[in-house]
């Protein structure tokens, strides 16, 4: 195990297509529901203990080796949105690709035979993780900071949020991130049938209207 190639899956220019989309933050600035640091900093813990916490468990189990076409399935199962699940399957499909040019693995090769289309990106980089010969709790861990690193990042171009403020955001969720990554990890440990199903119905109602709007900066 590397720590560099942790940084190479964790960093938000590894080109898997993240930087497109706002994680909810884009619908959630419309709605007036983050409208400065302090909300934003309420909407990134929500999104990392609800659906943050699933996709990491999804990615830790990935990264431990489990059956990667019944943790698409099971990605499925939590992912009630379909606007959700296309962009879960999109994200994946670009994820994908950057991984098997960065990480060649027979079980990435097999997982884009089996998907054509796209499996749920969760699934896709616990998997690029094993291929880079990372643990679960590293998978979990680079979940974790992408699903608050993304709505950061989209804050500070959709409200001109000071990007001084949005990283101390992050700074400040460290812990919540840590927490979340181990609690992830334990349960992929215990099998899919333990895997969490935390969800946050509010976003997949907005992700429901993002999806119809005919002017909008981000792809989710």
């Amino acid at each position: 195990m590397t720590r560099a190639a942790l940084l190479v899956l964790a960093d938000g220019r590894f080109p898997a297509g993240g930087h497109a989309h706002s994680g909810g933050a884009e619908a959630a600035v419309k709605a007036g529901r983050i409208r400065d640091a302090r909300d934003l900093e309420a909407f990134c813990r929500g999104r990392l203990h609800t659906t943050g916490l699933t996709s990491a468990s999804l990615a830790a189990a990935a990264a431990l080796g489990l059956d990667p076409v019944a943790l698409d399935e099971a990605a499925d199962a939590r992912t009630p949105s379909p606007a959700l699940r296309a962009t879960g399957r999109r994200l994946g499909r670009q994820m994908l690709r950057a991984a098997r040019a960065t990480w060649p693995s027979p079980e990435l090769d097999a997982l884009a035979r089996a998907f054509p289309r796209g499996a749920h990106q969760p699934v896709v980089l616990g998997l690029a993780a094993r291929a880079a010969e990372l643990g679960a709790e590293d998978a979990a861990q680079c979940v974790a900071y992408e699903t608050v690193s993304g709505p950061a990042t989209a804050a500070v171009r959709l409200l001109s949020l000071d990007p001084f403020r949005a990283t101390a955001v992050l700074a400040r969720l460290a812990p919540d991130m840590d927490l979340v990554a181990a609690r992830a990890a334990d349960a992929a440990r215990q099998g899919i049938d333990a895997l969490p199903a935390a969800s946050a119905p509010l976003l997949d109602i907005t992700a429901e209207q993002h999806a119809a709007w005919a002017v909008r900066l981000f792809a989710s």
